[in-house]
């Protein structure tokens, strides 16, 4: 694998006629193919005027043109994937927040994105995907004329950005994650390098496409590797076994409740498991209970291999190695790509075994939020950024996760603000006070629960609450309880207790 720096020369390592992207049920794209549609991509958008660093947000539901519209328009532009589920208010957020050049939207899709676009003069790409052609082939079409001439035309340098996310923080704006070109092809280095993969091995990513898991493990280190990903329409454990025989695949990354939803069918399908070819498991994004691990390794008699990841990484940070070395269960292994250390509050590397926040830096990890000055001073620290993870590495380098800094609500691998749940809920005319934060759930890892209390005189039930938050709220933010009480508990300093507070108020999901 050569040390390529951008997304263009990624591409460029797989063989021309192997399969780049395929999907259950579709006619696979060569490598070669990929080449062609990234140029063909990439002259498109010059042609409407954005190139280089401009960003172009993507608004397609799970599928190959999702993996092929990314990896293409990386080559040349900036890439900013949305949620497809995201409601108006939402979408009005990320696209305004983004400064978005052009939105891409597969033709036909129903969102309200097109509508947002629109109020902000924002242009509106569709994208047609080639439904008789291979997998993931498509061409670009304006919904309105848009013609122009890009500052930066053609292929993108490794300081370019090539993609940015939003990633919701302990504040109730969520920050911007800006990653280089340099950044996302070294974690797919990374990762392709820690699960040993080559030409002729198979990913099949059940993933969401709009998150960093998806678009680096599962498509981004594959095609570095000249390899293959199947992309499925999304995770759907009734259709899970059905594309493990069709897809015949020799690895797939998830999130522990993935992992778990597989298992509880897996007893339905033991033909199909004893068929499989898989050679490994990988889970990030939560943690997993090591019960899930051991059973995944009984039923599919394949190595599960846990990592550890997060959007300024640019995903993986450390993960359990493939056998002969060790895999130990409750840890995210040991440091797999950049340096991986502990650190103590007055900013001093701790020796292993003491516990602290886990601090990371190197090829793989963003410069910095953007615009957000007071983020970065809190985040990077003599070099190393801030994870706002809290762990210890044990004398063989095992690095284990020992609690959460920040109060984010960890839903099935998917990080939620609570003080964006907070937001909507006191836009309620009978809503006084409001406290999201997280009840303790067996299979999703947390829930979201928020905590009332009342203006004086009014009423509201918990469905209406709950109704009024699915207007404005992806479904996952939405509070699944909702208790009202005279008064939160607060601490000395009079700050709302969010930590700890299911456990105080005796609620369990």
């Amino acid at each position: 694998m050569s040390d390529f720096k951008t997304v263009a020369q990624l591409l460029a390592q797989g063989r021309d006629n192997d399969d780049a992207v395929a999907a259950p049920d579709r006619k696979p794209l060569s490598y070669r193919g990929l080449r062609d549609l990234a140029q063909a991509t990439r002259q498109a958008l010059n042609s409407f005027g954005i190139g280089r660093n401009d960003r172009v947000a993507i608004v397609l539901p799970n599928g190959p043109e999702m993996a092929t519209c990314f990896v293409t328009v990386a080559t040349g532009a900036t890439t900013a994937p949305l949620n497809p589920a995201y409601r108006a208010d939402e979408l009005d957020f990320y696209l305004s927040d983004l400064g978005a050049k052009a939105v891409i939207i597969g033709e036909g899709f129903d969102t309200p994105a097109r509508t947002v676009a629109a109020a902000r003069n924002i242009p509106v790409i569709s994208l047609v995907a080639d439904e008789a052609g291979p997998a993931g082939n498509f061409t670009l079409r304006p919904e309105a004329e848009l013609k122009g001439t890009p500052a930066h035309p053609g292929l993108a340098e490794p300081d370019d950005i090539a993609l940015v996310l939003h990633t919701s923080g302990t504040t109730s704006r969520p920050k911007i994650v800006p990653l280089s070109q340099a950044n996302v092809t070294a974690s797919a280095r990374h990762i392709a390098a820690t699960l040993a993969t080559v030409p002729g091995d198979v990913c099949l990513n059940i993933m969401p496409l709009f998150h960093i898991h998806g678009l680096i493990a599962a498509v981004l280190s594959t095609l570095g590797a000249g390899a293959s990903v199947s992309c499925t329409p999304g995770f759907n454990a009734l259709k899970f076994f059905g594309w493990l025989a069709d897809v015949n695949p020799t690895w797939y990354t998830a999130v522990p409740t993935m992992h778990q939803a597989i298992l509880s069918r897996a007893s339905r399908n033991q033909e199909i498991i004893a068929k499989c070819r898989l050679r490994l498991i990988r889970s990030s994004s939560a943690s997993l209970p090591p019960q899930v691990m051991a059973e995944l390794e009984e039923v599919f008699k394949a190595p599960v291999i846990e990592s550890y990841g997060m959007t300024e990484a640019a995903h993986q940070m450390a993960s359990n190695p493939l056998p002969p070395r060790a895999r130990k269960a409750g840890s995210v292994g040991i440091a797999a790509g950049p340096e991986v250390a502990i650190m103590s509050e007055d900013g001093d590397l701790l020796p292993q075994g003491e516990i602290g926040e886990i601090v990371i830096r190197g090829p793989n990890v963003t410069k910095g939020y953007e615009n957000n000055p007071d983020a970065n001073l809190k985040g990077f620290a003599n070099g190393w950024f801030r994870t706002g993870d809290q762990g210890m590495i044990d004398t063989e380098g095992y690095l284990s996760l020992t609690g959460r800094l920040k109060e984010l609500i960890n839903r099935g691998g998917e990080k939620i603000s609570p003080l964006e749940v907070d937001a909507i809920l006191m836009d309620h005319p009978a809503v006084g006070q409001c406290v999201a934060f997280a009840i303790p759930h067996d299979k999703l890892g947390e829930e979201v629960g928020a905590a009332i209390v009342l203006r004086e005189g009014q009423t509201v039930t918990e469905r209406e609450l709950r109704d009024f938050a699915a207007v404005r709220l992806a479904d996952f933010k939405v509070p699944k309880k909702i208790v009202f009480l005279d008064e939160i508990p607060k601490g000395a300093t009079g700050k709302l207790q969010r930590i700890g507070l299911a456990q105080r108020l005796g609620i369990g999901a």
